[in-house]
């Protein structure tokens, strides 16, 4: 390895030694985050879809100097009165209650919108909370399809909000300095980049016919899709495996490693994607492939491949999700948490960079909360002080994209000729139906 190359790495390291050990991360004091920041600028949230994800983002977001948490909203009862004693420790403010998402957007105290709904909610709830005039965090993936995300791009410099995506890596201070050693050429000239997701999920049987819960509003539940009747077993977490409301594991957690990848490769929209795979462990209700390889091409001979197994757990380079990059004089992984390895052409560690900061890319509703905390101060950061986002719309939407097109040649059967100047779908009418999708009547996104 050369000289210049061992200099970075330990600039590296030591660069991110600061990082992780100043006043970012939560566990410094409120008195030092206020010489910061100043403590009479004060972002009010409303947090939406808090059964799960929503509840950990609601208690990050409470326990940001400058920021609370003014409204919950929850279509389940019982995820309202768990998350306000979730974050009752965090905070004096007792946030006001909602079923109905477009009640707390009309409230003048409420300056942002987190959105942890379904994936079907969140392109509609995030157009409604721009033109109320919020900004917006949004969960992965950002659009339940291709044409919901570039309606939001669109919409976030239209009404001129900050709309940041939940792709949290891209905050972690250890991935930033992976990204930027593999663009300074650490590894050479990287060309190709391998991601994949394993988990162990199993059988999914939909309850046809079972009466809706006391607790749940199902008609609010479903809010912008057409409307179905209720199934047990769909609700809470369910859903993602059905394409009327979610967009399988592809998205669910393939966003996060896609979004490495095309980050690093520094690639936006590609010429051809295809994808292979199927509902293959069991026999149920599941629509969504349970294993998946997407793979995607891009000018200037780079490409990037994504392997997902939600129903068997083996890990691949120690790790059940991770990023691999290849190039002219090395590799350079990342795993799951905030570090990076080096490897030269001989598979010897050249260069490692770790954090001491735990991450379970298996915990579905927390799994690296002091890490996400750094993308949440660069959301409220850019509102206080107009900072940049590390992943505004534009970004987000890109790599969406992509396992989103990874998805419609799955349910094609047949791999996709794209324009590579924004993404769109060349000469397929099939493939095209894919791009939007139906709203029930009154829920139409419109700019």
């Amino acid at each position: 390895m050369s000289k210049s190359r061992r200099e970075f790495i330990k600039k590296t390291a030591a660069g991110t030694s600061v990082l992780m050990a100043g006043g970012i991360l939560p566990g410094f004091s409120a008195a030092s985050y206020r010489r910061i920041y100043g403590s009479n600028e004060r972002i009010r949230v409303s947090v939406m879809g808090v059964n799960s994800r929503g509840t950990a983002l609601a208690m990050n977001f409470a326990r940001q100097v400058n920021c609370e948490v003014g409204h919950i909203c929850d279509v389940d009862k019982r995820a309202i009165e768990k998350c306000k004693a979730a974050i009752s420790d965090r905070q004096t403010l007792q946030p006001m209650e909602f079923t109905d998402i477009r009640n707390s957007l009309e409230n003048k105290d409420i300056d942002a919108l987190v959105i942890a709904a379904p994936d079907h909610w969140h392109a509609p709830a995030s157009l409604m909370a721009l033109q109320a005039g919020k900004h917006v965090y949004v969960e992965k993936p950002c659009s339940h399809n291709p044409g919901e995300g570039e309606m939001l791009v669109e919409a976030a410099q239209k009404y001129g909000k900050a709309l940041q995506m939940g792709n949290q890596r891209r905050s972690w201070p250890n991935v930033i300095e992976a990204i930027s050693a593999l663009r300074d050429g650490v590894i050479g000239r990287p060309y190709f980049a391998r991601g994949w997701y394993a988990n162990n999920r199993g059988p999914v049987d939909l309850i046809q016919g079972a009466p809706v819960p006391d607790w749940l509003d199902w008609d609010l539940w479903q809010g912008p899709a057409p409307r179905k009747d209720y199934a047990g077993n769909l609700v809470h977490y369910n859903w993602h495996w059905f394409w009327h409301w979610g967009t399988g594991e592809a998205l669910n957690n393939g966003t996060h490693t896609v979004d490495l990848m095309r980050w690093g490769l520094g690639v936006d929209y590609p010429t051809k994607i295809s994808s292979n795979g199927g509902r293959y462990r069991y026999k149920d209700d599941w629509e969504t492939p349970d294993t998946q390889v997407i793979n995607m091409e891009f000018p200037g001979g780079l490409a990037i491949s994504w392997e997902g197994r939600s129903c068997n757990s083996k890990l691949v380079e120690g790790t059940s999700v991770g990023a691999l990059f290849y190039g002219e004089n090395g590799s350079l992984l990342i795993k799951s948490g905030n570090n990076y390895t080096i490897f030269d052409q001989d598979n010897r560690v050249v260069g490692e960079v770790k954090d001491n900061d735990y991450v379970d890319p298996l915990d579905l509703s927390n799994p690296a909360e002091s890490l996400d905390g750094l993308h949440i101060r660069n959301f409220l950061d850019g509102i206080l002080h107009g900072e940049s986002l590390n992943a505004p719309i534009d970004s987000g939407h890109k790599s969406t994209l992509l396992v989103q097109l990874g998805n419609i040649a799955q349910r094609v059967g047949h791999s996709l000729e794209l324009d590579p100047s924004n993404g769109h779908i060349l000469n397929d009418q099939q493939a095209n139906q894919y791009w939007r999708r139906s709203y029930e009547p009154g829920w139409k996104m419109q700019l």
